[in-house]
C-alpha cells in the first residue's frame, strides 16, 4: 500500500487514491454513509440521501443489522467457533466481526472478503498490526477465487467448524447471478458443526420496497425478497431458534418494542448450523 493510500484510508478524506473511482457509488460506501461513517464520497452520500427519503429511519435499519451481527458472532464464539469467514464484509465500522470474536477469544481468526477496493485499503490500514485477521479483495460471486485461494486456506482450516458470515450481502446478488447456488457452494465447503449467519432485505414494508427501487437505480443491486425465499437460503442447515425473523427479534438483549419501526422491518435473518 502506498503512503497516499494509507493516509487516505486512515483519514477517510475525500481526496482518494487515483485507482478509486469516486464518480460511481459503491455498495460498501453507501452503507457506510447510511451508518454515518466518514469513509465515503459525495456520490455515495447522494445515494444515502435518496435512501433516507424513502426509508425515513435515519439509518436505524443498518444499525439493527450491525447489532444482530454482534449477537450472532458472540453466540458462535460461545459455541467454540474460533475462525470466521466474513463474505461481503463492507467497510470497517463499530464492532466488526474480529473485534466481537476476539473479545471472547483473542486467538480467534477472521478473514474478511470484499470486492471493493475501498474496503481493502481501509482494512489494511486498520489491521496492519493484527496477526489474527486478514482482508482479501475477491468477489463472492466467484467461489473458487475464495475457497481455493492459498492466502485464505492457509489462514483458516476448512476441515474444522467455522462461522460463515453473509450479513446483508445476498440481497446484492441478482437473480441471474444464482444467489441460492452461491450460498449452497459456500455451505458445501465448510465443515459440519459450522454456523452460517444470513441477513437479507425483506419485502415486508412499503418503505423497504421503495428502498429497493432507489438501490436498483443507483447501484444496480439491492433486492428485497419474501420471507419464504430468505428461509430457502438456509437449505441444508438446521435453523436455530428463533428462526428467520426481523433483526430486532433475533435473540434480543432487551425487550422488543412492537409494532416494529420502519428500520426494524427492513431486514430479516437468522443463524443456521451445518449438521
Amino acid at each position: 500500500m502506498s503512503s497516499q493510500e494509507l493516509n487516505w484510508a486512515r483519514s477517510g478524506a475525500d481526496d482518494a487514491p487515483p485507482e478509486l473511482d469516486v464518480t460511481r457509488p459503491s455498495v460498501a460506501r453507501v452503507y457506510d454513509a447510511i451508518l454515518g461513517g466518514k469513509d465515503n464520497f459525495a456520490v455515495d452520500r447522494a445515494v444515502a440521501a435518496e435512501v433516507f427519503k424513502v426509508m425515513p429511519d435515519n439509518g436505524q435499519g443498518a444499525r439493527y443489522n450491525r447489532a444482530v451481527l454482534r449477537r450472532a458472532v458472540r453466540f458462535m464464539a460461545s459455541q467454540g467457533i474460533d475462525q470466521f469467514l466474513d463474505l461481503g464484509s463492507g467497510l470497517p465500522t463499530v464492532e466488526n466481526t474480529h473485534e466481537i470474536a476476539q473479545a471472547l477469544n483473542p486467538a480467534a481468526r477472521v478473514v474478511y472478503v470484499d470486492n471493493d477496493l475501498s474496503v481493502r485499503l481501509h482494512a489494511h490500514a486498520l489491521l496492519a498490526d493484527d496477526l489474527s485477521t486478514i482482508v482479501v479483495q475477491a468477489d463472492l460471486r466467484e467461489p473458487a477465487s475464495i475457497l481455493e485461494r492459498p492466502e485464505i486456506t492457509s489462514f483458516i482450516d476448512f476441515s474444522r467448524p467455522m462461522g460463515l458470515i453473509l450479513n446483508a450481502v445476498i440481497h446484492h446478488i441478482t437473480d441471474d447471478e444464482d444467489p441460492h447456488g452461491l450460498v449452497a457452494r459456500y455451505v458445501s465447503a465448510i465443515a459440519p458443526g459450522s454456523y452460517v449467519q444470513i441477513t437479507h432485505f425483506s419485502n415486508a414494508s412499503e418503505q423497504a420496497r421503495a428502498n429497493e427501487n432507489v438501490l436498483q437505480r443507483a447501484l444496480g443491486r439491492g433486492k428485497v425478497r419474501e420471507k419464504e425465499e430468505i428461509i430457502s437460503f438456509f437449505d441444508g442447515l438446521e435453523i436455530l431458534p428463533p428462526g428467520v425473523v426481523f433483526n430486532p427479534e433475533w435473540r434480543p438483549e432487551e425487550p422488543v418494542e412492537y409494532p416494529l419501526d420502519v428500520g426494524g422491518l427492513l431486514i430479516m435473518g437468522g443463524v443456521g448450523r451445518k449438521p
